[in-house]
């Protein structure tokens, strides 16, 4: 797994990443995209751990998903089960086992800013970091997805389930959207990525 790991994270990291996996009943697994979430962590039921990190992930957001993930592990070593998933012990631990990390071996220097501040207060998921979020995505591979903040108000567009919205107007900070099938209001991170729907020419 060790040598599986080196192909998805930057090379500067490997040593480290390597010493934080060395427990014997921690496991690691590599899935295909989960539209939902990056990576995840559990208890097994035979009292070993599992991490599972998605394989689309460019490498620094693979690097801080698996960081991520190693900090539920630690906290729950070191706090007990039942600590809250997210709680001020997992933000402590994900602190401590992310900063060393932090530098320009490993990440490009228009990361790190904005790294540094999200790691003073790190969420449950970086994507609801918008600008870290948007940033991360600058390194993904060149795809067919469009931001939701750069679709036209009016316009419709498609999820990856293939629900079909209609933009509305930006709140303070995120965008609404109406879903057409049900007329139902919800909203959207600037950051989340949707098909954009091609208008139908007007009938002559």
């Amino acid at each position: 797994m060790h040598n599986t790991l080196q192909e998805y994270i930057p090379h500067q990291a490997i040593p480290d990443v390597i010493e934080l996996l060395n427990h014997d009943n921690l496991v690691v697994k590599i899935k295909n995209e989960r539209k939902t979430r990056h990576g995840d962590y559990r208890k097994l039921p035979n009292n070993k751990h599992q991490i599972t990190i998605n394989s689309n992930l460019n490498h620094y957001r693979f690097l801080v998903t698996l960081i991520h993930e190693i900090a539920h592990f630690e906290a729950y070593k070191s706090y007990g089960r039942y600590i809250k998933p997210h709680g001020k012990e997992w933000k402590h631990t994900f602190q401590k086992l992310m900063l060393p990390f932090l530098n320009p071996s490993i990440f490009p220097n228009e990361l790190l800013p904005l790294l540094a501040k999200h790691f003073k207060n790190p969420k449950a998921s970086s994507d609801t970091d918008v600008k870290l979020a948007l940033a991360l995505k600058q390194f993904d591979p060149p795809n067919d997805k469009t931001y939701i903040f750069e679709v036209p108000l009016g316009s419709e567009f498609r999820l990856y389930n293939g629900r079909v919205f209609r933009k509305g107007v930006k709140r303070r900070t995120r965008h609404e959207g109406v879903e057409v099938a049900s007329g139902k209001l919800y909203l959207f991170n600037p950051n989340a990525e949707v098909e954009l729907i091609p208008a139908k020419a007007g009938i002559l």
